[in-house]
């Protein structure tokens, strides 16, 4: 309204995503319906490094910052530089190289794709993992790419489908590649009911590494496949290692 005359410095820090039977009230995620309007910032960060950057970036913008926080991801550990370093908003990271499949995890989502990347190396699929980091504004140019390469793209959110951060992401992708392009797409995230709480039916809500690799795999076999990795106990701890 102001022409940029009128600044408003705001970060407000949001918890989002399940934890221990959280249910309806608590397991939450709604960073789509701030990407929806103009002049927000959006933070998503799924590692130390970035926690620290996003929020040193958030604190020195004019704009208005939400920064989601997901509150399993409190508990990662990850080399942080000492000195003030700041994560520039627009630049999405590209966490595991790959050429077979594309695979964009937000927020905690990340760590479950890396998990997945896992599972895939074991049946030969190599997959391209992204994190976005900031959701607005958006890189989709590093992901576009990427699914022009790999011929597949899959977006798992922590939030539901429907107008949702997914949709945004493979709609803009969509529209960025030439004509003539052919690129599978699935998305994963909530089903359009609320975040149950017993802990059974939370393994089916959220999306989990084995069921992404899963999904991955039919993108890259062109159909459902039926197959679900064993579970592996030596992928619960994933660490961030530094900048790429």
């Amino acid at each position: 309204m102001y022409g940029g005359q009128v600044f408003l410095p705001l970060v407000v820090r949001a918890i989002i995503g399940k934890s221990w039977g959280q249910g309806p009230q608590h397991s939450q995620a709604l960073h789509s319906f701030f990407m929806h309007v103009p002049g927000f910032r959006v933070a998503a960060p799924s590692t130390p490094y970035d926690a620290k950057g996003c929020m040193l970036q958030a604190v020195h913008d004019d704009n208005p910052v939400i920064y989601v926080e997901h509150r399993l991801l409190h508990f990662q550990r990850g080399e942080v530089p000492d000195e003030p370093s700041r994560v520039s908003p627009g630049k999405s990271r590209i966490a595991v190289p790959g050429h077979d499949v594309t695979i964009v995890g937000i927020s905690y989502m990340q760590v479950e794709c890396l998990r997945a990347q896992r599972y895939l190396e074991e049946i030969g699929i190599q997959a391209e993992v992204i994190d976005p980091i900031w959701l607005a504004p958006l890189d989709v140019h590093t992901i576009a790419e990427s699914a022009r390469r790999t011929g597949r793209l899959l977006v798992v959110d922590n939030a539901w489908l429907t107008c949702g951060a997914s949709a945004e992401i493979v709609a803009q992708v969509m529209e960025q590649l030439p004509t003539d392009a052919t690129v599978r797409v699935r998305r994963m995230g909530f089903a359009p009911v609320t975040c149950p709480t017993t802990p059974s039916l939370e393994d089916h809500f959220y999306p989990d590494a084995r069921a992404i690799a899963a999904a991955a795999n039919d993108l890259v076999q062109g159909g459902p496949q039926g197959w679900l990795p064993d579970q592996r106990e030596d992928l619960q701890a994933i660490e961030f290692k530094g900048p790429f």
